[in-house]
C-alpha cells in the first residue's frame, strides 16, 4: 500500500510538472477554492441537519411527555377509537408497546416501528429513561422513534417521519454543490485571469530572452515596478550587460590579438621567404644565414609568449579554481632566481618575509615573473651591455612585507599619460614599442590580482624608476 501511495504521488508530481506555470496557478486556484468549498459545505450540511434533528427531538420529547402525563390517547379503550388523522397528525404513527411486544395502534393507522430499544423502555420501571433513535433509511421510510415508559409494563411509541427533513436536506445537498460547483469554476477562471496577469511580464522576460538567443542583440529590456519579476527583469538586464561586456572584451581580445600576431608572422614569413630566395641564388653566406635563422627563433619565441598570454588571459575567470594553501614568499624567490638568470647584469635587492595565501600557484608565479622581467627589462638602458668590469648596469629592489610585494626598478619610469593604461591589453607606450613584448604581461599580473581578490598599481618611486605593488589577502581571511 505504501509502494502504490509513492507511486501515485510520483505520478501526480510528474503530471504537474509537465503543466505550464499558467495552467498550474489556475489548477491550484480551483482546487484550493474546490477544498474551501468542500470543506464549508460539509460543515453547514452537517450543522443544519444536526439542528434540524435536535428540534425535532425536543418537539417530539415535549409532545410525547405531555401525552403520557395526560393518560388521555395512553388509555387502551381511546386508542382504538382514536386515529392519528383525528389529531391532524398524519406524519406521525402512534402506539402503546408492552412488555411482552404487543402493540396497540388507533384505526386505519400503521404501527410504528419497534425494535430492542423500545422494548427495553416498555419493560422499565415507570421512572426508566425515554429512548429515541433514527430508524429506516432516506430512501424508504425514514422516522425518528421515541419510547416513553408509562408504567405497567407499557410504553408511549411516537414515530415522526422524516421525509421533510430529508427533502429539505436533499434540497440543501443540491443547493451546496451548485455552489461549490459554481465558486470551483469561478475560480478557476479568476485563476487564469491572476496567472495571466501576473505571467505577462514573464512572458515579455521569455520573448526578449528568445529574441536575444535568435538575434545575439543585448539590449536591456523596459522594466516597470518593484515586484519580484521586476527583480528578475532587473537580474536579467544585469546579466545582459555582463554579457556584452564579455563580449566586448572578447571582440577587443581577438581584435588585438589578431594585430599583435600579424607582426611576428609576418616577419617570420618575409625572413623565410628571404631564406628561400637566397637558396635559390646560391645562398647566404654562413653568417648572414645564422643571422637570419636567429630572427626567426626569436620571432617563434614572442609567437610563442604571445599565444601563452592570450590563452592565460582567454580563460577570464572570475576567480581561482581549486585553490591550495602557498607560500607567497617561495613564488617569489622562485620567480627572482628564474628573471635573475635571465638578466645577469643586474643588481637584485631581494627581501622576503613568509605569507601564506590561499590560490593558483602557477598563476601567481607567472604574475611575479612578468612583474620581475618588466623590471629588469626597464632596469637595463636600451643598447647598454656588460660592463668589463663586472659592475651592474641596473637595480631592481624587490620587497614582500605583510603580503605586499613592491617591485622598484632603476630605469626612466613611466610617462604620468601612461600611467592609467600599463595594465591594458596589448598597450605599449611609445618608449615600450622598441623593446620585445606583446603587452600582455602587465594584464596578466593584473588579471592574476582580481582573481586572488588582491590588486595592482603602478606609480614613479622617488629616486628610482617604476614601482609596482601587488597586493594579497592572508589565507587566514580567505575562503577555499
Amino acid at each position: 500500500m505504501a509502494a502504490t501511495a509513492a507511486r501515485t504521488q510520483s505520478w501526480a508530481q510528474e503530471k504537474l510538472h509537465q503543466l505550464s506555470l499558467h495552467a498550474r496557478v489556475t489548477l491550484l486556484a480551483a482546487v484550493a477554492v474546490g477544498l474551501a468549498v468542500a470543506f464549508v459545505s460539509v460543515a453547514a450540511y452537517l450543522t443544519v441537519r444536526q439542528q434540524m434533528y435536535r428540534n425535532l427531538d425536543e418537539s417530539l420529547i415535549q409532545r410525547s411527555t405531555a401525552a403520557a402525563k395526560s393518560g388521555v390517547i395512553t388509555e387502551p379503550d381511546i386508542m382504538r377509537q382514536l386515529p392519528p388523522e383525528a389529531l391532524g397528525l398524519i406524519d406521525i404513527r402512534m402506539g402503546l408497546l408492552a412488555a411482552d411486544g404487543s402493540t396497540l395502534v388507533g384505526p386505519r393507522s400503521a404501527t410504528p416501528p419497534i425494535g430492542p430499544a423500545e422494548l427495553a423502555v416498555a419493560s422499565s420501571p415507570s421512572n426508566g429513561d425515554a429512548s429515541i433513535r433514527t430508524a429506516g433509511s432516506p430512501n424508504n421510510q425514514h422516522y425518528r422513534v421515541i419510547a416513553i415508559p408509562l408504567g405497567g409494563d407499557q410504553a408511549l411509541v411516537v414515530a415522526q417521519s422524516l421525509e421533510p427533513i430529508d427533502h429539505t436536506l436533499h434540497n440543501l445537498g443540491i443547493v451546496l454543490w451548485s455552489v461549490g460547483l459554481l465558486g470551483v469554476i469561478g475560480a478557476a477562471l479568476a485563476g487564469n485571469a491572476v496567472a495571466a496577469s501576473g505571467l505577462r511580464p514573464l512572458a515579455r522576460l521569455t520573448g526578449a530572452a528568445e529574441h536575444v538567443a535568435r538575434t545575439e542583440d543585448l539590449n536591456p529590456i523596459p522594466v516597470t515596478g518593484s515586484d519580484e519579476v521586476s527583480r528578475l527583469a532587473q537580474a536579467f538586464n544585469a546579466m545582459l550587460a555582463a554579457l556584452a561586456r564579455s563580449q566586448d572584451r572578447q571582440r577587443r581580445l581577438v581584435g588585438d590579438a589578431g594585430h599583435e600576431l600579424r607582426t611576428p608572422l609576418t616577419s617570420v614569413r618575409t625572413n623565410l621567404d628571404l631564406l628561400a630566395q637566397a637558396d635559390k641564388r646560391g645562398g647566404l653566406r654562413p653568417e648572414d644565414r645564422k643571422q637570419l635563422l636567429d630572427d626567426v627563433r626569436a620571432q617563434m619565441d614572442e609567437l610563442t609568449t604571445l599565444i601563452g598570454d592570450l590563452t592565460e588571459l582567454a580563460r577570464d575567470t572570475p576567480q581561482v579554481r581549486n585553490a591550495e594553501l602557498i607560500e607567497l614568499a617561495n613564488v617569489v624567490e622562485d620567480a627572482v632566481i628564474k628573471v635573475r638568470r635571465r638578466a645577469p647584469g643586474l643588481e637584485w635587492d631581494v627581501q622576503l618575509t613568509p605569507f601564506p595565501v590561499w590560490g593558483d600557484e602557477r598563476l601567481l608565479g607567472r604574475a611575479v615573473t612578468n612583474l620581475l622581467d618588466n623590471a629588469a627589462k626597464y632596469s637595463v638602458p636600451e643598447g647598454a651591455i656588460q660592463r668589463s668590469d663586472g659592475q651592474p648596469v641596473g637595480r631592481v629592489t624587490v620587497r614582500l612585507l605583510d603580503g605586499v610585494l613592491t617591485v622598484t626598478d632603476s630605469g626612466p619610469g613611466i610617462a604620468e599619460a601612461d600611467l592609467p593604461h600599463v595594465f591594458e591589453r596589448f598597450y605599449r607606450s611609445s618608449e615600450a614599442r622598441s623593446r620585445p613584448g606583446s603587452g600582455l604581461g602587465l594584464a596578466i599580473v593584473k588579471h592574476a590580482a582580481e582573481q586572488h581578490g588582491g590588486m595592482i598599481y603602478a606609480r614613479n618611486a622617488p629616486g628610482a624608476g617604476a614601482q609596482f605593488t601587488l597586493w594579497l589577502p592572508h589565507a587566514a581571511t580567505q575562503t577555499r
